[in-house]
């Protein structure tokens, strides 16, 4: 191994520990590429119908967001408030009717009457420290989300000169191959973020349609959290399904499993028909690949990278696509031993 080799395999050692100190801030700089995106699709649409510059479109964007945003406030944010005092009330129910079946467990029992016993006590006095741990935490996580929020405006007002940017960053000679490349990807992941915001809409319509017509309690409140969580595939939608599931518990074992038929029902016809449907000029992901990806950047950087693990995979599969099956494997011709040319 020479000393060029040697140095440039010290300095690609060095680079990854440094960006794994800084991966926060590389996750925050993603995120805010995805807003941006999210921002571009309807912006980039607008400039074509209508003969505007950048900045009143996406000042007209921001306002229609606003807008339809109170709009939708307004029609569903009192009942939705209505539904979430209800659910507070409902939920020692929850615990009344689980109560019968928690006691069978042993460990349940066995922690039962250490409680009443008091002797945790000691155990849950360091709760305060962990909660005030939260808080920061919490407020952290805040002004992130507002720094990603100012980010993505500024990528989406002037998205050619970042990229102008990180294309001058590249060697000369793949400038052009690197500026197809970002075409690429953005184009990936803004129809990812098109198919999925409609497929999650599609979701949150027929599970309240479907509540409301099972006479559930909090049809609203437990289709909003459906649809949202469509945003996380595989894990999102059956972590969603616990909350109307313990609503129909309230009801009757009957109205449970209507429930649960009903979400199978709506989260096959969304994972199988709709999402592909949706993606299939775009970028398909494997449900093998989304579940892996959202285990490993779940456990390397919790919730946040479990959020973003998808549109992370959706630019990496662009890119190994692109790189490493166009420009490497294609053009990787097996080397002839001597033995078989003279054969030859």
């Amino acid at each position: 191994m020479t000393s060029r080799s040697l140095l440039g395999i010290l300095a690609l050692v060095v680079l990854g520990l440094l960006l794994w100190e800084l991966r926060w801030v590389m996750l925050a700089l993603f995120g805010a590429v995805v807003l941006a995106v999210a921002l571009d699709v309807p912006i980039t649409m607008l400039r074509r119908r209508l003969p505007l510059n950048r900045p009143l479109a996406l000042a007209l964007v921001l306002a229609a967001l606003v807008g339809i945003g109170g709009w939708l406030g307004s029609l569903l944010l009192p009942d939705l408030l209505e539904q979430i005092q209800q659910f507070g009330q409902l939920l020692p129910m929850v615990g009344q009717r689980l109560a019968p079946l928690a006691g069978q467990l042993p460990g349940l029992r066995q922690l039962e009457d250490q409680l009443v016993a008091g002797n945790l006590w000691d155990r849950l006095q360091p709760l305060g420290s962990q909660l005030i741990g939260v808080a920061g935490g919490a407020a952290n996580s805040t002004v992130q989300l507002l720094l990603m929020g100012l980010l993505a405006l500024l990528f989406a007002l002037d998205p050619r000169s970042h990229l102008r940017l990180l294309i001058a960053a590249t060697p000369r000679f793949y400038r052009p191959r690197m500026q197809t490349l970002l075409q690429a990807c953005r184009e990936a992941l803004g129809g990812w973020l098109a198919g999925m915001t409609l497929s999650a809409v599609v979701v949150f319509l027929t599970t309240w349609a479907g509540l409301v017509l099972l006479h559930l309690p909090l049809a609203l409140l437990s289709s909003l959290v459906c649809g949202l969580l469509t945003f996380v595939p595989t894990v999102g939608p059956t972590a969603a399904t616990l909350l109307p599931l313990a609503l129909g518990l309230l009801v009757s074992p009957a109205t449970l499993v209507q429930v649960l038929i009903l979400r199978l029902l709506i989260q096959n016809a969304e994972a199988f028909v709709l999402t592909p449907l949706l993606l299939s000029r775009t970028v398909n992901l494997l449900p093998t690949v989304a579940l892996i990806s959202q285990l490993c950047l779940g456990a390397l950087l919790g919730l946040p990278g479990l959020l973003l693990a998808l549109p992370l995979v959706v630019v990496l599969q662009v890119i190994s696509e692109e790189v490493l099956v166009h420009d490497v494997m294609d053009h990787w011709d097996r080397p002839q031993s001597p033995k078989s040319k003279t054969l030859i």
